[in-house]
């Protein structure tokens, strides 16, 4: 009921804002370089990262200067790390689930998920986004044999510099309820973890203030690396068995 006394209310313009915020927005390029590599040495990891422009390294030049370049240097220090990178600007989580059951299927051991701010700017309900969600976590699960979830909240829209007031506010509102909900369902499943907050500040966002420039990229890798590294009860497991 809420959000439908919003768009009643404001509906008119935000539709003029988000057309107008399309239209002088850069549209920045997919960051060029490899998307998927083998290196390190130690116990084997198998990783997928999956997901949206972010996850494509938009923002940026190269894939070394993105999340998953980043990650893969980090985790290369730990483990003989595969790692591949599947992802496309402008999808959102249907689309992502799409363009993942268009892969042959393979083994990982662990997935890194990021979609979400393409299903806040459109119409989806947070109801049937957090249904989509758990579809793509499902095919992923069972088509990649991922056993370890790891999933991005959809980053703090309300700080984006590119989006003007009140739709600032609005989308903001809606990743504030989506991420909610998302926080519900991986607490329900002991595959999955959330990895969060984002940080995010304005100044060190790309040129387009949208998306991440490689501080951010930087700063989010960090905090994926911590997540997956070995514990230190793991590590010693490892050293008495060699």
């Amino acid at each position: 009921m809420a959000d439908l006394l919003l768009k009643l209310i404001l509906g008119p313009l935000l539709l003029l804002q988000g057309w107008h915020t399309r239209r002088v927005t850069p549209r920045l390029p997919e960051a060029g370089g490899d998307r998927h590599g083998e290196q390190g040495s130690g116990p084997p990891l198998r990783l997928l990262l999956a997901g949206d422009s972010s996850a494509a390294g938009v923002g940026v030049t190269e894939q070394s200067q993105a999340l998953a370049g980043q990650l893969a240097e980090r985790l290369a220090s730990h483990y003989h790390l595969h790692w591949q990178l599947i992802a496309r600007s402008g999808v959102d989580t249907v689309e992502l689930t799409k363009l993942l059951q268009a892969e042959p299927p393979r083994q990982f051991d662990a997935a890194l998920l990021l979609v979400g701010v393409n299903d806040v700017t459109g119409s989806r309900s947070t109801g049937a986004w957090l249904e989509a969600f758990e579809q793509l976590l499902e095919l992923v699960r069972n088509r990649f044999g991922v056993r370890r979830l790891i999933v991005f909240p959809v980053p703090p829209m309300h700080l984006f510099p590119a989006l003007p007031q009140p739709l600032r506010w609005y989308l903001g509102l809606r990743a504030r309820r989506f991420n909610q909900g998302l926080m519900e369902l991986v607490e329900r499943r002991p595959d999955c973890e959330l990895v969060g907050p984002l940080p995010l500040a304005g100044p060190l966002m790309a040129a387009d203030g949208f998306h991440p420039g490689a501080e951010i990229y930087t700063l989010w890798a960090d905090r994926v690396a911590a997540l997956l590294r070995p514990q230190p009860q793991q590590a010693f497991q490892q050293e008495k068995a060699t």
